[in-house]
């Protein structure tokens, strides 16, 4: 079982930046896929990023350009700066593991973009 720890949430003004880190359990955390999601009261979660074990990256069109997801094989962690903020990015951000047919979840963690 993986362990997953999200931190970093919090209120910001529009235009403002956070970062988010996720730290795992994860034995041999270097093959894992790792991506960050979000979810919206009232709406279904849906896909931000995913950093693949090469380090490729990809985004969703909502937050391209804007977000940039990496990780730390070392820290067994991966990262989500988050800049350029919008009211539309408010949710509580959740982290995943994926190895195989395996899926492991964090708690989340709130962000709220407001003024």
């Amino acid at each position: 079982q993986v362990q997953i720890v999200e931190s970093g949430g919090g209120l910001v003004q529009p235009g403002g930046s956070l970062r988010l880190s996720c730290v795992t359990s994860a034995q041999g955390f270097s093959k894992y896929r790792m991506g960050w999601y979000r979810q919206a009261p009232g709406k279904q979660r849906e896909w931000v990023a995913t950093i693949y074990s090469s380090s490729a990256t990809h985004y969703a069109e909502s937050v391209k350009g804007r977000f940039t997801i990496s990780r730390d094989n070392a820290k067994s962690s991966v990262y989500l700066q988050m800049n350029s903020l919008k009211p539309d990015d408010t949710a509580k951000y959740y982290c995943k593991a994926n190895w195989l047919d395996d899926d492991y979840w964090g708690q989340g963690t709130q962000v709220t973009v407001s003024s």
